[in-house]
């Protein structure tokens, strides 16, 4: 594995990089789990230009990051703060960096960002259909707390476990 850098989001060009490699995250993973329809609304509501700007405005706090191995993105992921605990709200990592060990190193990052801030504990939604991030979450010591459905609006639900990990 080479090295991942964690490159923190600070410009508009950043901004249009995560959203970029959103768009095509989600369309090449999501799509099978959740459909062409409402991968379609998520990335638009929840993974674009103007929604990433959002969450990292006044009020919500969201901290992105660009995972770069070599010259080339791998991936994003995001997460605040909340009571004394991070939670993880997007790890996504393109499809040929699976498998290398990011995803690990990442989950190392954030557990050292928790014990930098004096954070206790991790935790995240993930799809109850995501077998592949579940089996992950579990592998590195994720447990499943509860299920929750979430609204999203137009007849889209989020059908998620709530998964956490004491650090």
């Amino acid at each position: 594995m080479s090295a991942l850098e964690f490159v923190k989001v600070k410009t508009e060009s950043d901004i249009e990089t995560v959203a970029a490699l959103a768009k095509e995250i989600w369309q090449e993973y999501y799509t099978p789990i959740l459909g062409e329809a409402q991968v379609d609304y998520m990335v638009s509501n929840f993974q674009s230009a103007a929604a990433i700007k959002k969450n990292c405005g006044e009020g919500y706090h969201y901290r992105y990051y660009l995972l770069k191995s070599a010259d080339e993105y791998a991936g994003y992921l995001a997460f605040t703060i909340e009571n004394g605990t991070l939670f993880i709200s997007k790890v996504y990592i393109k499809n040929e960096f699976r498998g290398k060990g990011f995803f690990s190193a990442v989950i190392d990052f954030l557990k050292q960002f928790c014990t930098d801030y004096d954070l206790y504990k991790l935790w995240l939604t993930v799809n109850k259909n995501n077998a592949n991030s579940i089996a992950a979450y579990e592998h590195v010591g994720f447990k499943i707390d509860r299920a929750q459905v979430t609204d999203i609006g137009e007849g889209f639900v989020m059908d998620d476990y709530v998964m956490s990990l004491l650090v």
